[in-house]
């Protein structure tokens, strides 16, 4: 029988660094996040951006001048997508996806995670869990556009397209993390999301964003792997809480006041046995990182967990579901900078795990 997951106040990151060896990317992460390592992402390398690092795999893609697009006025896109689905419907029966899939990350696009999973297979001891990542399919629907620059999201046929690709990839990160340890999460992306309610999300309904995230998640569940969802900035969470993910991750630096307004969701997320990665450690202002130490994000983390312990959520409880992470990525950030973060981030959990005998 599988073990539950706790997250005890473990550390876990978000994802990247400002670095452009993934070796020593991830050696450096490893020395702050043992518990719960990730497959580092380097923003510095052009192919590893947020939106493109995914996109291998889709029907009628094209890049020219370092813009990357579906080309729906290829003559052969009606037959490339229709591969697509095929393809889709074959990988999506199998017991276990294949090696060439179109679904399956490339070296090209992931270096990092390749190199991680050499890396932690020589480990001495295995990890608690192990997390990857992928940019969520409202993110990516909505930043991949046409040749007419209109986002895919807009195209019944295309989003269906993006949610399938981003659904089977997180199915294909499961199969292939999950030996290295007791437990695997899988964090869909979605800074997009907060855009719900804007003129970028016009004729963008709940009930399609619902859907979009519900099928990658079933699919990392089917794998048994567990969900998570990130939202670096000021958001409407209830449409992440409304879901079946496992974890929410929110920049709780900077967007406590807002997150706390979804007490009734937040209250049944916690009493359904699900986890909070609180994004306590700020990673989007300089000045910020410079200033706070361990322990003034301690007393701040402190005032957070007083107010939702007034929601009539148990304390202990909230402990053995909670993460500690920095509010996002870190790939933007000088190399100093990233580790103090990095820094801090080990220091809070420690210190949170020893307080409690976690």
């Amino acid at each position: 029988m599988k073990q539950m997951f706790q997250a005890n106040c473990r550390a876990v990151l978000i994802g990247s660094l400002p670095m452009d060896n993934h070796r020593e990317a991830t050696e450096l992460m490893l020395r702050y996040t043992p518990d719960i390592p990730l497959w580092v992402q380097l923003p510095k390398n052009p192919q590893e951006g947020m939106i493109e690092q995914f996109l291998p795999g889709l029907p009628s893609l094209k890049k020219t001048d370092n813009k990357v697009f579906i080309d729906t006025s290829n003559t052969l896109f009606h037959n490339e997508l229709a591969g697509f689905f095929e393809d889709y419907l074959n990988a999506a029966e199998a017991p276990m996806l294949h090696e060439a899939t179109r679904f399956a990350l490339t070296h090209e696009t992931a270096q990092g995670f390749f190199s991680f999973i050499d890396i932690v297979q020589s480990l001495s001891h295995q990890p608690y869990a192990v997390k990857g990542q992928i940019t969520g399919p409202i993110t990516m629907g909505i930043g991949l556009k046409d040749q007419q620059g209109r986002s895919v999201f807009y195209d019944d046929t295309l989003r269906d397209a993006v949610i399938k690709l981003i659904a089977l990839k997180a199915r294909w990160q499961v199969e292939k993390l999950k030996p290295l340890a007791k437990h695997c999460i899988i964090f869909f992306d979605e800074p997009g999301i907060v855009g719900f309610g804007s003129s970028a999300f016009i004729s963008i309904t709940r009930e399609q964003i619902h859907a979009a995230l519900q099928e990658p998640i079933a699919a990392v569940h089917v794998a048994g792997g567990i969900a998570g969802i990130h939202i670096c900035a000021n958001g409407d969470w209830s449409l992440a809480l409304e879901t079946d993910v496992d974890i929410i991750s929110f920049d709780a630096y900077n967007y406590f006041d807002k997150f706390i307004l979804y007490s009734d969701l937040i209250r049944n997320f916690i009493r359904n046995g699900k986890t909070i990665a609180w994004g306590i450690i700020p990673t989007s202002n300089a000045q910020d990182i410079e200033n706070e130490t361990p322990e003034r994000l301690i007393v701040r983390w402190e005032t957070y967990i007083e107010e939702m312990l007034k929601l009539g959520i148990d304390k202990k409880q909230l402990m053995a579901q909670s993460l500690i992470t920095p509010s996002c990525g870190t790939g933007s950030l000088s190399l100093s900078l990233a580790t103090k973060v990095l820094e801090m981030t080990r220091d809070v959990s420690e210190q949170l795990r020893k307080r409690a005998s976690l």
